[in-house]
């Protein structure tokens, strides 16, 4: 094989569904070979840009492009400070991009030079939202309709419906909510869901970090009758200990990881068997090839992966998770957002990953099998706005974590 050397790193922007959406593209010495990945930190996206096209195209310039392991602990060990989620986003786009390289390179999908499948497609959930159970009742009932098995339900946004609160005067604009309330209306949810469409499917809940531990704890406690799949990001990262105290009490499965950085953070629950599913960001965590290791790590703790799959991931990342996916062992589900029907997507990106009957099933194309229009791309452009929803504040008027 010719030797392959890399010549260009740069970032794509791009928005066609509003979320901003960051994309590696890494140009080799070899004409038409070149690779594609998933830096998308929605929130922060020029800081990564500038973290790709400043530092990484400087530091992976004149490497070899199919040494990738290499390349990944370069990245990872010469800033010095490490695990940020700003370069630790930067060098997952650069580590997927590589991989995309190496999988072009041997004419295979990258789930093939990983050692093949384990299962043919992976089953993946969706989210039944709504202000009233109306709303809940019908999203999810033409999830069901469409096969999917899973289902995440949520009354109202983050933190349950947002519902007239008492504030103090000149309170500021924020995206508020109560937490006892929050706290009544889910073990209702869950009640009223489990009477109208019974057992057989597997209901979860993200609590998105809203809850102080010993609030967290209750309602653990009070959906265990309901048999949920997963309860979600029950406890903020700094709470992490609570979760021996929540497992002593109750037998409510637990998801945890989306904000996670670094193994220290991870590393006591696995050990420990605190937790049920590790869902962490892929691109937060660095990439396909620290998720490798971490689903390798959690297999003998008996703890399954379910990576975070939002709208703030790019076709490139949803197929990387479909990647790991199929060749993880100890694999859980997947988070789905439908992101691949909609048609300014498939106009960026084409060759995303299908979804038939509540299974997501890659393509055989070498690489991620996933091409990028760019002149497409720019039409979508980004948007630095902070969401709304992310300005969580309490009902005195505090700001709380989102």
């Amino acid at each position: 094989m010719a030797e392959v050397r890399i010549t260009k790193v740069s970032a794509i922007e791009t928005a066609p569904m509003g979320s901003n959406l960051i994309v590696v593209r890494i140009d080799t010495n070899q004409s038409g070979l070149y690779g594609y990945g998933c830096a998308t930190y929605t929130q922060r996206h020029k800081a990564v840009v500038t973290a790709i096209e400043e530092y990484m195209n400087q530091l992976l310039v004149g490497r070899d492009a199919l040494n990738v392991n290499d390349a990944w602990s370069v990245m990872m060990n010469s800033s010095y400070w490490r695990n940020g989620p700003v370069l630790n986003n930067a060098i997952s786009g650069c580590d997927m991009a590589l991989w995309d390289i190496l999988g072009k390179a041997c004419g295979l999908p990258v789930w093939q030079l990983w050692g093949g499948k384990v299962r043919e497609a992976v089953p993946v959930y969706r989210h039944a939202g709504g202000d009233d159970y109306g709303k809940v009742d019908e999203t999810l009932s033409a999830f069901l309709e469409q096969g999917y098995q899973y289902i995440r339900i949520q009354l109202g946004g983050y933190g349950g419906k947002q519902s007239f609160l008492r504030t103090p005067a000149g309170s500021k604009d924020g995206a508020y909510f109560d937490a006892k309330k929050y706290l009544r209306s889910v073990p209702a949810l869950f009640e009223h869901v489990r009477v109208k469409f019974g057992e057989e499917i597997e209901l979860c809940h993200d609590v998105h970090e809203r809850l102080a531990p010993v609030d967290a704890m209750w309602l653990a406690r009070q959906l265990e009758a309901y048999r949920p799949f997963f309860l979600e990001d029950a406890l903020s990262p700094e709470d992490g200990f609570w979760f021996e105290k929540i497992r002593n009490a109750c037998a409510t499965p637990l998801a945890m990881g989306e904000l996670f950085n670094n193994s220290m953070e991870w590393q006591p629950l696995v050990e420990n068997r605190w937790i049920d599913f590790i869902r962490c960001h892929v691109s937060q965590i660095g990439g396909v090839t620290p998720a490798r290791k971490l689903a390798a790590y959690c297999e003998p703790f008996g703890v399954k992966t379910a990576w975070h799959g939002p709208g703030d991931v790019s076709p490139i990342g949803h197929m990387a998770n479909v990647h790991l996916d199929l060749t993880t062992t100890n694999f859980g589900i997947q988070e789905w957002c439908g992101m691949e029907t909609d048609e300014r997507v498939r106009e960026v990106f084409e060759g995303c990953a299908e979804i038939r009957d509540g299974f997501a099933w890659a393509n055989d194309r070498p690489g991620w099998g996933i091409e990028v229009n760019l002149e497409a791309a720019k039409k979508y452009p980004c948007d630095s706005a902070q969401p709304r929803w992310l300005l969580a504040r309490l009902p005195d008027g505090s700001s709380a974590r989102a």
